[in-house]
């Protein structure tokens, strides 16, 4: 039952220019905001493009002298930052702008995080209460995302991992959030239909779990069932055959899922969260080998809210297990696989595993509480 008695703060993004073209508008923003030497935050893939080649050659043209910083791993590392805050300073930047998928914007933010703040890296770690310590102005930030995933592009934290360990920290602050994204559909069609379709199942679960989470947020939950409803229309076109219209809803539906994710994250994120760090798995690609299993934990005594992602899925059948069924073979679809030992995970990996989905920070959002034997369970089944 909600108590209503409490006061809560709701906080939602900041200004999206979103549409075929939009990247276009660039150049003209940084001029009439008297900024003219960027600091483009990538990764090495994407540094490699034609449309990455494309933006810097039009801020060239208006005289915009570009330094490209591209040296980050596909799960950034604290090092990542280091050095990119190093060639920030060394070439005389006035602004960071992201461009990217999750990777590339996290390591923007918090290279954004470093400029000023002088601190160890991880004493920020908002988990241990480092956002106390951000208190010092910060670059003018602008986010450019080019897939459809994590919706990094909106949010105001940034996920990075200890060089050694890979345990991962989570930087955060409101004023980490980027002053303007430019949202443009066009930056995605090169994408190889893996990262699509990963991507993609990694949008769907921060919309799901987000819509689920045991949190009171109204607005989130509404955003995260609606963002649900435009990937089920649009991932498999996404995928298969994209076009214009698949790669847009994908795209405003990552975002949308970033959004709702204020809301709380759960199970799945504990379960995948891990083969990354262990494992060097792509994000996107954990998630969507785990989501079913996840979802399914979760089906019993959550049937309204199972019922309503079914009908946002346009499913015909409204149970908890149609919904299950319905992802993997969503997943089938677009050509990601089902088990854990498809992606190179081993029985042996199993204990480790679980020890990490553990202490990670987003199962105590779930709707139901999770023990380290319900993770083992769950990553033998989906094994």
């Amino acid at each position: 039952m909600t108590n209503f008695n409490v006061i809560r703060q709701f906080n939602f993004p900041t200004i999206i220019r979103f549409g075929a073209g939009a990247v276009k508008e660039l150049p003209d923003h940084l001029l009439a905001n008297g900024l003219n030497k960027p600091l483009l935050v990538t990764d090495p893939m994407v540094s490699g493009l034609d449309f990455f080649k494309a933006i810097k050659e039009s801020l060239a043209a208006k005289n915009i002298a570009v330094e490209v910083f591209s040296d980050i791993h596909k799960n950034p590392v604290k090092s990542d930052v280091l050095k990119g805050g190093d060639a920030y300073k060394l070439t005389n930047r006035d602004c960071i702008i992201g461009i990217g998928g999750g990777a590339a914007m996290d390591v923007a933010r918090a290279i954004v995080l470093r400029i000023n703040h002088h601190r160890d890296l991880f004493d920020y770690d908002d988990l241990t209460g480092g956002d106390q310590y951000v208190t010092e102005e910060v670059p003018y930030f602008i986010t450019v995302p080019t897939t459809s995933g994590t919706g990094s592009e909106v949010g105001r934290s940034a996920i990075i991992s200890e060089d050694d360990t890979h345990r991962k920290r989570i930087l955060f602050a409101p004023k980490l959030m980027a002053r303007i994204v430019f949202a443009d559909p066009l930056l995605t069609m090169e994408l190889p239909a893996f990262v699509t379709a990963a991507t993609g199942m990694d949008a769907l679960t921060h919309n799901m779990e987000a819509y689920i989470s045991k949190n009171f947020h109204p607005l989130a939950a509404g955003i995260g069932l609606e963002g649900i409803f435009l990937i089920n229309q649009s991932i498999a076109d996404a995928v298969n055959k994209p076009g214009l219209a698949s790669r847009s809803r994908m795209m405003i539906a990552s975002l949308m899922g970033a959004v709702a994710f204020q809301k709380g994250l759960g199970v799945v994120h504990s379960l995948a969260h891990p083969l990354s760090s262990l494992l060097d798995t792509h994000h996107g690609l954990a998630n969507a080998v785990n989501l079913p299993y996840g979802m399914r934990f979760n089906a019993t005594g959550l049937e309204n809210e199972f019922k309503r992602m079914a009908l946002a899925m346009e499913l015909t059948t409204t149970t908890g297990e149609a919904v299950v069924n319905h992802l993997f073979a969503l997943n089938q679809q677009i050509g990601l696989p089902l088990k854990l030992s498809d992606i190179g995970v081993k029985e042996e990996h199993i204990e480790t595993l679980s020890d990490l989905a553990l202490a990670d920070f987003c199962h105590p959002n779930n709707p139901k509480p999770v023990t380290r034997n319900d993770f083992k369970k769950l990553y033998l089944e989906a094994l």
